[in-house]
């Protein structure tokens, strides 16, 4: 490496200050449910969030929502969405159901930047949406944009 590439890397250094992973904030993923929601405001209950409360490595974590729903042709979930605080996007996943679904229950794998607040929001066929959040904890995070992962 020649002076002149060493002087041209020192002088981009402090740019790489100005890099910070993107990440979203409480009040976008508010912003996001009550866009889901078409700006109901859900209520606490009917959904069950089973997640672990520390996790060691977020880059494959198993999350299970179910609703607690008859599942018959009048009284359904017809969707399940989870979103989050501190991701670079908000919305995690979405799911349609419907009667013929047979149970109101999701699961998957996830990943997760960091530490945060995870909210499951279902939505009925009578137009009622449920909510339940839960806070975890991240050991090792994933997500983060420009790391290697």
């Amino acid at each position: 490496m020649g002076r002149r590439d060493l002087l041209r890397a020192a002088g981009a250094l402090p740019l790489l200050a100005l890099v910070r992973p993107a990440v979203a904030t409480p009040d976008a993923m508010r912003a996001a449910i009550a866009q889901w929601t078409g700006g109901q405001v859900p209520s606490n209950g009917k959904v069950t969030f089973e997640i672990a409360k520390l996790i060691d490595n977020g880059n494959a974590v198993p999350v299970t929502i179910r609703v607690d729903s008859p599942m018959t042709a009048t009284d359904h979930v017809t969707g399940i969405a989870l979103f989050n605080e501190r991701n670079p996007e908000t919305d995690i996943v979405r799911f349609t159901l419907t009667a013929r679904s047979g149970r109101a229950e999701v699961a998957t794998r996830i990943r997760l930047a960091t530490s945060q607040k995870l909210v499951a929001v279902a939505r009925l066929s009578d137009g009622s949406y449920w909510q339940q959040s839960v806070d975890v904890i991240v050991a090792l995070a994933a997500c983060i944009e420009g790391e290697p992962m």
